[in-house]
């Protein structure tokens, strides 16, 4: 399950840096902010799966 969760997060990532740089071109700033949200929450879910993988 861990790698599901790992290619998940790391997609969301890809996505908030796409939706980010869409953002940054058409100088959309609510875009920008949105993907600079997904990003960070994707970081904070991988880092979650991160401490769990130490535990098992």
């Amino acid at each position: 399950m861990a790698l599901d969760d790992t290619i998940g997060n790391a997609a969301e990532n890809v996505a908030g840096k796409a939706k980010e740089a869409v953002g940054k071109a058409t100088d959309n700033d609510r875009l920008e902010a949105e993907g600079k949200a997904d990003q960070t929450k994707a970081q904070l879910k991988q880092t979650g799966e991160d401490v769990k993988d130490v535990f098992r």
